[in-house]
């Protein structure tokens, strides 16, 4: 259903209310999970029940992200809209990570009886529903409502298209979520296959994982402006090179404390990556270009995890971390060569009065002057002091290699 209905969730967050959308999709998956709970605990579920109940909630699923992330720049104002896209993504990218585990230490903690839990998340919906029923509407921020026309969708696709910043963004998240974020089946692997341990160290991992998590989604918050893309480039490189390192760990202790800085690194790359497309698209396409940008993360999971789980199985899981990683690392470096050289930047350097360097494109930069030659009959000048050299002039640039920014 993401795949498939992300981007009219995007469509119907461009063009109606946004809060009263949301009361209907929070209030359709927090009836399926009261259902699920019901089911489960008079010991009446069936998998025909499991696989009916998913699919509304994957429907609601996919029309509520779109909208609800695009909802945020209407809870402020102009001048809060990055702090608060910031926050809302830390959140979200938090919550997908740390929610399972605390979910599993709820039902271990319930004797492996899944219905009190899922019960409680169904209770969860009815303070999100009151919250948004009893919000201040005359303080929303609202943003332009798209009328009904023909295209919109293609629209959305070209927007994307021309723009290569977002472009190339999507496509790292695509990247990352398909081979880098796969660690519910790693770290089970790693725990039974290498390290020969129970659900309990399971536990611990997928805790030390959240708590990495947690850090980089505080970290995130302080950042205020839209992100470079730079920044991208570098958390996921960073990300990338951190699940290496977990996959070459030969102890579970090690294991465990690597999976710290590997969670901060992906949380940062997440949030760094919501805000930079969400920062960088009009008003009027948001809640469209956030519904492909959903379908990019969240949709290459279905892709990477049969390809993550063959390799854990066949060739072992300490691999599956590797090759995972080292796609990734591999992307992050492929991208941000590609930004470098199709915007032309070069390094520009000024040598007096004060000696610095900057990046600017090459059109913007300056050749340095050369000296005239002497005319014919005349002498060359002489400086006032022959132990002495001229200073460079004010303006003058010098163009070096290529840098990125």
């Amino acid at each position: 259903p993401i795949l498939a209905l992300s981007l009219y969730g995007g469509m119907l967050a461009d063009r109606y209310d946004k809060r009263k959308l949301m009361m209907i999709t929070q209030a359709t998956m927090g009836l399926a999970a009261l259902v699920l709970g019901l089911l489960v605990l008079t010991d009446l579920v069936a998998l025909w029940h499991v696989f009916v109940i998913a699919g509304c909630l994957g429907v609601a699923a996919a029309m509520d992200m779109p909208i609800r992330q695009s909802f945020a720049s209407e809870i402020v104002g102009v001048d809060n809209l990055a702090n608060a896209v910031s926050l809302n993504s830390a959140i979200f990218n938090a919550a997908r990570l740390v929610g399972p585990a605390i979910a599993g230490l709820m039902i271990a903690a319930a004797g492996d009886d899944t219905g009190p839990v899922f019960l409680l998340n169904a209770g969860s919906y009815v303070v999100t529903i009151l919250a948004l029923r009893f919000m201040r509407t005359s303080e929303l921020s609202r943003s332009p409502e798209v009328p009904r026309g023909r295209g919109q969708l293609r629209a959305a696709l070209t927007y994307v298209n021309n723009h290569s910043d977002i472009k190339a963004a999507m496509l790292l998240v695509f990247i990352v979520g398909t081979f880098g974020l796969n660690f519910q089946i790693t770290m089970a692997l790693m725990v039974t296959d290498v390290f020969g341990r129970g659900a309990g160290a399971f536990g611990l991992l997928s805790t030390a994982f959240a708590v990495g998590s947690l850090s980089g989604a505080l970290l995130s918050t302080r950042r205020a402006g839209r992100p470079r893309q730079r920044t991208l480039y570098i958390a996921a490189l960073v990300f990338g090179l951190f699940e290496v390192v977990s996959g070459l760990m030969p102890v579970y202790l090690a294991f465990a404390v690597v999976l710290i800085p590997t969670g901060a690194a992906a949380l940062t790359f997440m949030v760094a990556a919501n805000s930079f497309v969400q920062l960088g698209v009009d008003p009027t396409m948001r809640g469209r270009v956030m519904a492909l940008y959903f379908m990019a993360f969240m949709g290459g999971t279905p892709v990477g995890a049969p390809v993550v789980g063959w390799m854990g199985e066949n060739l072992g899981a300490p691999v599956a971390l590797i090759a995972g990683g080292a796609i990734v690392a591999v992307a992050a470096l492929a991208l941000g060569w590609f930004g470098i050289r199709q915007r032309g930047l070069r390094v520009q350097a000024q040598v007096f009065p004060r000696p610095s360097m900057s990046l600017a494109p090459r059109s913007e930069l300056r050749a340095p002057s050369r000296p005239s030659e002497p005319r014919a009959g005349s002498e060359p000048s002489e400086p006032s002091d022959p132990g002495v050299l001229e200073p460079a002039r004010s303006d003058s640039r010098l163009e070096h290699v290529s840098a990125p920014r």
